[in-house]
This record gives C-alpha cells, structure tokens and sequence, in this order.
C-alpha cells in the first residue's frame, strides 16, 4: 500500500519542480503551510485577464506535496481561474470523498490517488492548488477583476 502512495511517478514529480522561485512582479501571491506536518508553499502569479501568464512557486513540502506542486508547475501558465478552481475542486473531491481524478490539463493528479487513503497527507498534497486559487483570486481583485468560485476558500 505505501508503494502505491510512493510510487516511481509521484517520485519522478517530486524530484522535478518546475518553475522554482519568486516572480518580482507578480499581480497576486499566496503563502499556504500545513499546521499538522509544516509543509509549505509559496505561489506568485502573473495574469493576463483571467489567464496565468507567469507562474512562479517556493516549495518546502513532502514528497506528497512537492509531486502535487510539480503537476502544477507544468501545467499552471496558460490556466485561467475558472479551470485552477475545477482542478482544486476535482482533486479536493478525489482525496476526501473517492471522485473520479481531475481531468484536463491537470489530469496527472491522477496518480495521487491513493492518498486518499491517507488523510493525514491530504492538506500537504493540496497545498500548492489552494495557494495558485487564492493568488489568483487576489490578483483579481487587484485588479477589480471578478471573483471566482470559492471552492479553495477556507
């Protein structure tokens, strides 16, 4: 069961973090830690519109996390709000509650899966996507943009 939660992928992902670092000029930022096991991540974005136009994060999380932050990383430029938060959303659903992977751009979250069985690792393996919805709904709202869904919000 724990080389299902560690498998080669997730430690592939985990060994390779894209996109390390700060973005000087960011439009929006987000600090997030997890008090039970002190993962943290640290997300900068810039925007066009709705869009990632720049993606920048500082990740000091388990493997768990840093695979999550990796997926994220790869995929995150381009993004707009609305699919960050579905991806949040799906991948939240699939941890806590069984659903189905996120899907589209963010579907390698897939192999995450089987720490749903591991409630304990959820907040860490969330963290980087709770940290790229909040950063984006603060650079919308920067910039008196338009709020998304609340699907990250705690």
């Amino acid at each position: 069961m724990i080389d299902d939660l560690y498998s080669a992928k997730v430690l592939a992902l985990a060994a390779n973090l894209p996109r390390l670092g700060r973005l000087a000029d960011a439009d929006g930022s987000s600090e997030k830690v997890s008090k039970l096991c002190g993962s943290r991540v640290i997300v900068d974005v810039r925007l066009d519109g709705d869009r990632v136009a720049d993606f920048a994060q500082e990740v000091k999380a388990c493997a768990l996390g840093q695979a999550s932050a990796s997926v994220l990383g790869r995929h995150a430029v381009g993004a707009t709000a609305h699919e960050l938060e579905i991806a949040l959303s799906q991948f939240r659903a699939m941890l806590k509650a069984g659903g189905p992977a996120p899907d589209g751009r963010f579907s390698d979250l897939s192999m995450l899966a089987p720490v749903k069985d591991y409630p304990a690792r959820h907040t860490s393996t969330l963290l980087a996507f709770e940290a790229v919805c909040e950063a984006v709904r603060r650079a919308l709202e920067a910039k008196g943009g338009t709020r998304t869904s609340p699907a990250g919000a705690a």
